[in-house]
């Protein structure tokens, strides 16, 4: 573990880390600012920002940290995810509205009502064919994620009773606390920090095996040895003498869970993969896949 820490480069863990945790900061600033309104909105008196860390938060969050939320969210999160931001987008408009014009019961109805059904509408026009593709794939946790959120858009558009409101936007808000970086850390150990590599090794002037195909991670290479993390977990020293040959390897893609797409694209994909240029398709070295190279045999 130390030899990992002292080659891996501190700026390349921190860009990975941030790479792979883009979603969590928009999730956490739109769940606060949301809990937080809803409080001011349901039980004024219990909203105190000098007692209430919710509280203080969401006073201190201006309008556009949210827009800017919701904007990140909606190129960095899954389409699978992003019925559940226009939720929330629509939650924090009705509330707002409902703090700033008290007065105006028609705009009030108007963004908290009529708003969220003509998303509704709009939404289901988009998604109704994946989520019936959802159904007949078996895929529940995909037709959950894109069917109930455009209709629970009107439901925290209005006050909570004043007795349950303190205490539950309060626990929702420790269990999004608590619950946020156990997430984040294992998405975070999934990040490759080092780059994949295939090195051929060949036996020594004693041994009779065969050239040898090493697979794993590059952790660095000294003026006598090059030092790897094998497929195994296994630190291996080999001597640069004996390498014969060293090949880059690309991240094998990511087996998609879901068969599902909204015309054309995947629901695991987020807005950003969608936008990217495909990489052209070319066929892959064979020592990735552990064999020797063309024309080489042992």
């Amino acid at each position: 573990m130390l030899l990992l820490v002292q080659y891996v480069s501190p700026l390349g863990m921190l860009s990975a880390l941030l790479i792979a945790l883009v979603w969590a900061g928009p999730l956490a600033v739109l769940v606060v600012g949301l809990l937080g309104r809803l409080l001011r909105v349901s039980n004024p008196e219990r909203f105190d920002p000098e007692r209430s860390l919710l509280a203080s938060g969401t006073a201190r969050t201006p309008g556009w940290v949210l827009t800017a939320a919701v904007v990140l969210a909606t190129l960095t999160w899954q389409l699978r995810f992003l019925p559940a931001l226009l939720m929330l987008a629509l939650w924090l408009l009705a509330l707002r509205t409902r703090y700033l014009y008290p007065d105006r019961p028609l705009r009030i109805m108007l963004v908290g009502v009529a708003l969220p059904l003509a998303a509704a509408v709009v939404a289901y026009a988009v998604l109704g064919p994946a989520i019936w593709a959802a159904v007949r794939a078996g895929e529940w946790s995909t037709v959950a994620l894109l069917a109930v959120p455009p209709a629970a858009g009107t439901v925290l558009t209005g006050p909570l009773p004043p007795r349950v409101a303190p205490a539950l936007t309060h626990w929702l808000a420790y269990t999004v606390a608590a619950a946020l970086p156990l997430v984040m850390g294992a998405v975070f150990l999934r990040v490759a920090v080092l780059p994949t590599a295939a090195i051929e090794v060949a036996p020594t002037e004693t041994d009779r095996a065969p050239t040898s195909v090493v697979l794993g991670h590059m952790i660095t290479v000294t003026d006598t040895s090059t030092v790897m993390l094998d497929q195994a977990g296994v630190v291996r020293f080999l001597p640069n003498g004996r390498v014969r040959t060293q090949t880059l390897c690309s991240e094998a893609a990511r087996v998609p869970f879901s068969v599902v797409s909204v015309h054309g694209w995947p629901v695991e994909e987020t807005t950003l993969d969608w936008m990217m240029p495909r990489r052209p398709v070319a066929p892959p070295d064979q020592r990735c896949s552990g064999r020797l190279g063309n024309g080489e045999s042992g």
